[in-house]
């Protein structure tokens, strides 16, 4: 047993860790962490933000150790492992094969279970959709002993719920999923700097239609003609190359600094610094997937420069007709705060539907930026954030969030009844109590 927090450290809540290395062992596992309450919840890798995976008990039971393989077809890329095996360990095993996880988030240290259960979305949603779409079972085992093998196919309804259904439905046991076949583990990519929002639309419309991957970077204090300035980029694999990756030494936050690393001033100095950077119009550059993909996971426990209070993230998407006005109107009530993000992340996400009922990516504009936990600066301004959100008709995502409100949930996501309805009464978060609840 251990002592467990979200990555944000917000809310403070640690989880009693029920740990478990053996499938055979689950349903034990559950039964202990459930005692004393009645309810408990699946943990991975402690990925989630927010509050979506701590348990409404306090007491968890921990997925991690299940991290082995059970399949894998290499002539076709079908895999099946364990649900606490990682999407790095994943790729260690894949692209030496020629094969690449269709979808990947910010950080290669999310569980497959945790990636089904948020049902993650990465740099190509606009090509790929959601981490669900390319998942083709799981199993799923239920408080009263029973197995379920999921499938669009089979147990529809409960494939529905799960994927993105915040681990409500079940413990997931392992899961099947469709590799993608690349010839290199490069990605060419150009960086292309824009000068204000409407330069980041018009990037996109012109180059996402092109590339496998699209993202930028955008300067969150920046006013007037400046207003929504940053770095886009755009990627493709490249068509030879090395189908390893390079060893990478990564560097470790030794402590959780005292107080927050950015302020106003050195988060104004760092964003200038990197737009500067950026000194042509257009820059051509091969990558490695690792420095593409998960440039924070160089950094680990990169969160601990947020300080002991923590930090938030608040990401939105934004429906395509109100995305350039209301995304507009959120970055200047950011820059106006005086608080901001220097991990401040715009992209766009395409028309592909996610499988699952509580899916998060829909068509629009999505916008992520982090915050570090000053409660009274962080309510005002989520506050106003909230408000452009729903006049503009979009939605929070779960696995981010520590603060949306019951009202704002379920009018985003109006299929959270039939979550509900096939939720594991033995299975609760702190998010779920929150939000459905109140």
């Amino acid at each position: 047993m251990g002592s467990l927090l979200s990555w944000g450290r917000y809310p403070c809540a640690p989880q009693l860790a029920h740990t478990v290395a053996w499938r055979d062992a689950l349903a034990l596992a559950w039964r202990e962490a459930a005692a004393g309450t009645g309810t408990t919840l699946g943990f991975g890798n402690g990925r989630s933000y927010g509050d979506s995976c701590l348990a409404a008990s306090g007491e968890v039971v921990h997925m991690l150790p299940l991290d082995r393989m059970i399949a894998a077809d290499w002539q076709t890329g079908v895999v099946r492992a364990e649900a606490g095996v990682t999407l790095g360990q994943l790729l260690v095993l894949a692209l030496p094969r020629g094969w690449m996880l269709p979808v990947t988030p910010g950080t290669q240290f999310v569980t497959l279970g945790g990636a089904v259960a948020n049902d993650v979305h990465g740099k190509n949603h606009h090509v790929r959709g959601t981490f669900g779409r390319h998942v083709r079972r799981f199993s799923l085992l239920r408080s009263d002993g029973s197995r379920l093998d999921c499938s669009p196919a089979t147990e529809p309804d409960f494939f529905a719920a799960t994927v993105g259904g915040l681990g409500l439905t079940g413990l997931i046991e392992w899961v099947e999923v469709q590799l993608m076949p690349v010839a290199s583990s490069r990605i060419d990519v150009t960086r292309i700097r824009f000068d204000n929002l409407d330069g980041f639309f018009s990037l996109s419309e012109q180059l996402d239609p092109l590339h496998e991957y699209s993202v930028a970077w955008v300067d969150c204090l920046g006013r007037g003609a400046s207003l929504g300035r940053g770095v886009f980029m755009a990627g493709d694999h490249a068509p030879d190359g090395p189908r390893t990756l390079p060893p990478r030494r990564a560097r470790t936050v030794p402590f959780t600094m005292p107080v927050p690393l950015f302020n106003p001033l050195t988060l104004r100095a760092l964003n200038e610094a990197y737009f500067r950077r950026q000194r042509t119009r257009a820059t051509p550059v091969a990558m490695d997937c690792d420095t593409f993909f998960y440039p924070l996971d160089a950094i680990r426990e990169w969160n601990r420069i947020y300080g002991r209070a923590g930090f938030q993230q608040y990401q939105c998407v934004i429906p395509p007709d109100a995305a350039r006005d209301a995304v507009r109107e959120m970055l200047d009530a950011i820059a106006r705060s005086g608080t901001g993000s220097f991990l401040a992340v715009l992209k766009r996400c395409g028309a592909i539907e996610s499988p699952g009922w509580l899916s998060f990516p829909r068509e629009g504009t999505s916008l992520a930026l982090d915050f570090p936990q000053r409660d009274a600066s962080n309510l005002a301004l989520f506050a106003r954030l909230d408000s452009i959100v729903r006049a503009a008709r979009g939605r929070l995502y779960p696995a981010k969030d520590a603060h949306m409100s019951g009202e704002d949930f379920r009018a985003a996501y109006p299929r959270w009844e039939q979550v509900e309805a096939l939720r594991d009464p033995a299975l609760l978060s702190r998010f779920w109590e929150r939000t459905t609840r109140t």
